[in-house]
């Protein structure tokens, strides 16, 4: 590690015994007096002082160890009336290292019947003083780490209490949530589903909640004995009660953090499933299995390919997934049990089209990296994140092909790209305000695509051999950015801290502008400056990787960029007619390269990487080279990478005159429609006949919107809507009755064009039918009916709408009401509740965007 030049300039004044002459402290460098309080630039020297005091005050270090929970016994029953939990709670701990005589337990808004020490099976009371956060115990007297004792607590724990925050990833605090407790919503099924990251599981029972603890546990939970329970590990026992109850007994016989411990409670339906011995269960509302069956179907063959990859066996003894209502995330990998979200409640047909392998590998990865092997502190939270973010690429790269994880890997630099516009902080960072702050697009995003390129750079078996090496060397333990680093350099021989240092230890990225020289087609000059701002973002050394083709034969030359301006020669043989920087996409930096439409057509034409063509194609839509475009659309039409078929649609669909001027073009159109592999492709061919010709096309669209895809259907249903047929009424009518959201919109779309009257009812029929992934553009269409047609239930739609905008869970929701109900602000009552309403919102970004129109509106009133 490099010393920091101030350390050394005082350290070096330090070690002086006398005075300084007066000649050599007027010959010391104006840089040096700056740094010295008594010199003659205090202000900078004071400024620097606040600078660095702030650091060491913002410093979030990991949460010390004064003790180790060895073990969690708990007790729980719930009423639902009061949203509480009842617990009976058996700690077994001991001293860390050094003697102790207070403990401090997290227990977030618990009332307390009774705590108890137990030692050598002596049971007394125990002093203790409560915060309704934290939990301080006086012990009867001085432990050693020799003392093995035990804490019980008599409580009741009430997570609504100060409940709310949160953060992108995850927006609620509860730690445990009730759905309906009092059974009065129609249509929708009680439940209780914890979520404890970051630290609100001590919500619900009383624990040390940092990261760095790990302990084995058993929960009992007595519950009706109609519902199910998934728990933490394996289920040992059931305990028949009266009154038809019934407490179920999960342990955890291996260790795991405190945030990781989990259950759900419901009238869940259940497909079983294997891996080599190892149980899988798939958990949704009963009526849903066949299309859980389908969601999560690649669940055994994703453990196994992941635990070949790594090397490391799937390390516990079942795994189950469960599907539950109004999650506060996407999901949550809890040991053994991981929690998501209700987009993936889909029926058999809905699953058809289920796009959802992304999240199920994403939490699957997280039992390794995150569950087994555990970051020590949310500081380091990319090693849990970068980790499972990347397994999204693998499982790709996998199972789908290296184009479709190409197009993952680049949707994610994006992803942090945007987020780098406004907010640009170190991976693994220390002066967080929040640790719910460290879930971002640099955590999950930018740390997915730099393991990325650190696979890369070392090759595909070195890097997964010093996975393995990470795995197993910290198995059940808790890590730091070091521990990774150190296991990649004792299995490559390398040192990486320049790595390690650039990409996680400091903030940014590159900004690369390239120019390449062509007046020598066998010499090409490539230049290469980097021009990120270097008083903030490191001076990056980058492996940059340059390819060409003679005669479709790829070509690949490496080089290195270790300085701020660089060139470097490229010499062949044969002429060189185009170069191609980072083709492959495998780099995390903005890049500027001239080149004019027709390089992106030769790029297209030549290029072996469906992403560099995928590039090509989007890069001259963007640019509007209409004359290139159609000179390549029908190979793009043609072309084996799915994504490259859809937005070679999307662009016809902006111009589908191109089809009347090309009629084989319109021949193929069809074909794709009614025969493509991919649903997603066919729907955009009937969107774009849609739009070309809906009444040429109109029996075509009867027949498809009986697809079994919805994808399919609900474009040919949109198809309809757009036709002028006299059959068009009786077509779309017969659809009313669908509750899928890309059936429904279609007639909503219809309702509104073709001013429908009389149909209020049906649109809040179906807002109440509509699940969450759909629902957020069914209430732009709602909006609009009602906004139009005030008679048909104008004030029942209001309401509605606020009540999603105050109370739904999900962001993008409350949003969606928030966007539906500007059509009513004309009504200055309706306009100061929705005012009244955003008041309430916690979500900074949403709340500045409430503001940012509702002053707008303001201003025009």
């Amino acid at each position: 590690m490099a010393i920091p030049a101030i350390f050394l300039l005082l350290t070096t004044a330090a070690c002086k015994t006398g005075q300084v002459p007066d000649q050599e402290r007027n010959e010391m460098p104006v840089n040096e007096v700056a740094l010295n309080a008594d010199g003659a630039d205090s202000v900078t020297y004071q400024g620097l002082v606040s600078k660095k005091e702030a650091a060491i005050r913002n410093y979030n270090p990991t949460a010390r160890r004064d003790f180790d929970v060895l073990h969690t016994a708990l007790d729980l029953s719930f009423d639902y009336s009061r949203q509480a939990v009842i617990g009976k709670a058996e700690l077994t701990i001991i001293p860390y290292f050094y003697p102790a005589e207070v403990l401090v337990l997290d227990a977030q808004d618990f009332e307390f019947n009774g705590i108890f020490f137990t030692q050598n099976g002596s049971k007394e009371p125990i002093a203790y003083t409560y915060d309704e956060q934290q939990l301080r115990l006086q012990l009867p007297r001085l432990l050693t780490r020799k003392d093995t004792f035990r804490i019980s607590l008599d409580y009741v724990a009430f997570p609504e209490r100060n409940s709310g925050g949160g953060s992108a990833a995850i927006s609620d605090t509860k730690g445990l949530y009730f759905i309906d407790p009092l059974d009065t919503v129609p249509g929708k099924p009680r439940m209780i589903w914890t979520q404890g990251e970051t630290a609100h599981n001590s919500k619900w029972f009383p624990t040390i909640d940092a990261p760095n603890e790990k302990f084995t546990q058993l929960v009992k939970l007595t519950l009706p004995d109609t519902l199910v329970s998934i728990g933490n590990g394996e289920l040992v026992r059931q305990e028949m009660l009266e009154d038809g109850m019934r407490k179920d007994h999960w342990e955890m016989k291996l260790p795991h953090s405190a945030y990781l411990a989990a259950f759900a409670i419901g009238d869940f339906g259940k497909v079983e499933a294997d891996w080599e011995g190892v149980p899988l269960g798939y958990y949704v509302e009963k009526g849903y299995e066949k299309g859980a069956e389908k969601v999560f179907k690649n669940t055994p063959e994703m453990i196994g390919f992941f635990s070949e990859t790594l090397g490391v066996r799937y390390p516990w003894p079942k795994y189950d997934q469960v599907v539950v209502r109004d999650f506060v995330s996407g999901a949550m990998e809890n040991t053994t049990v991981s929690i998501f979200m209700e987009e993936l409640r889909l029926s058999e047909r809905e699953a058809i089209d289920s796009e959802w392998d992304y999240i199920i590998a994403h939490e699957l990865f997280h039992q390794w990296f995150g569950d087994y092997v555990t970051n020590e502190s949310w500081s380091n939270l990319t090693l849990n994140e970068a980790f499972a973010n990347y397994s999204e690429f693998l499982w790709n790269e996998y199972k789908y092909g290296e184009d479709e994880a190409k197009l993952k890997l680049v949707v994610e630099m994006e992803n942090y790209f945007s987020e780098a516009e406004t907010k640009q902080v170190d991976l693994i960072r220390f002066d967080y305000d929040d640790a719910e702050d460290m879930f971002d697009s640099h955590s999950y995003s930018k740390g997915g695509v730099i393991l990325h390129m650190l696979r890369e750079h070392l090759g595909k078996e070195a890097f997964y051999s010093a996975l393995q090496h990470y795995l197993q060397t910290n198995a059940f333990s808790t890590v730091e950015v070091h521990d990774l680093r150190m296991a990649f350099e004792r299995v490559s021989g390398e040192d990486l801290n320049w790595f390690f240092n650039q990409w996680f230890l400091a903030k940014g990225h590159p900004e690369l502008y390239f120019e390449v020289d062509y007046s020598d087609r066998k010499n090409i000059l490539i230049s290469v400056s980097q021009r990120q701002d270097l008083t903030e973002t490191p001076l990056y050394q980058l492996p940059l990787q340059v390819s060409w083709y003679e005669e479709e034969q790829r070509k690949v030359r490496e080089f290195m960029i270790t300085k701020a301006s660089q060139e470097f020669v490229l010499s062949s043989d044969t002429p060189i007619p185009l170069v191609l920087i980072d083709e492959e996409k495998n780099l995390l930096a903005k890049k500027y390269i001239k080149m004019d439409a027709g390089q992106m057509v030769q790029q297209f034409r030549s290029s072996e990487s469906g992403i560099a063509r995928y590039e090509a194609l989007d890069s001259l839509a963007v640019w509007g080279a209409e004359e290139e475009l159609t000179t390549i659309l029908p190979e793009a039409l043609k072309d084996g990478f799915w994504a490259i078929r859809e937005s070679a649609l999307t662009v016809l669909q902006g111009s589908s005159d191109w089809l009347e001027e090309t009629p084989e073009l319109s021949a193929k159109v069809i074909m794709m429609a009614t025969h493509d592999e991919r649903n997603s492709v066919r729907a955009g061919a009937i969107d774009v006949l849609s739009v070309y010709s809906p009444d040429e096309h109109f029996p075509l669209f009867k027949q498809l919107a009986n697809d079994s895809s919805y994808l399919v259907a609900g474009s040919a249903l949109m198809g309809l809507v757009n036709s002028t047929s006299p059959e068009k009424s009786e077509a779309l009518e017969s659809y009313v009755g669908e509750s899928n959201f890309r059936m429904v919109i279609p007639i909503a779309d219809y309702y509104i064009s073709d001013s429908v009257r009389g149909k209020g009812s049906w649109f809040m029929d179906k807002a109440q039918a509509i699940s969450a992934e759909g629902m957020y553009y069914f209430l732009g269409y709602f909006g609009e009916y009602f906004s139009r047609y005030p008679e048909e239930g104008e004030k029942e739609a209001v309401k509605y709408l606020l009540e999603i905008m105050q109370n739904d869970s999900k962001s993008f929701l409350r949003l969606g009401a928030f966007q539906a109900l500007l059509g009513f602000s004309d009504n200055a009552e309706t306009l100061k509740k929705i005012s009244d309403v955003a008041g309430l919102e916690k979500d900074k970004e949403l709340l500045v965007y409430y503001n940012y129109f509702l002053e707008s509106l303001g201003d025009e009133n």
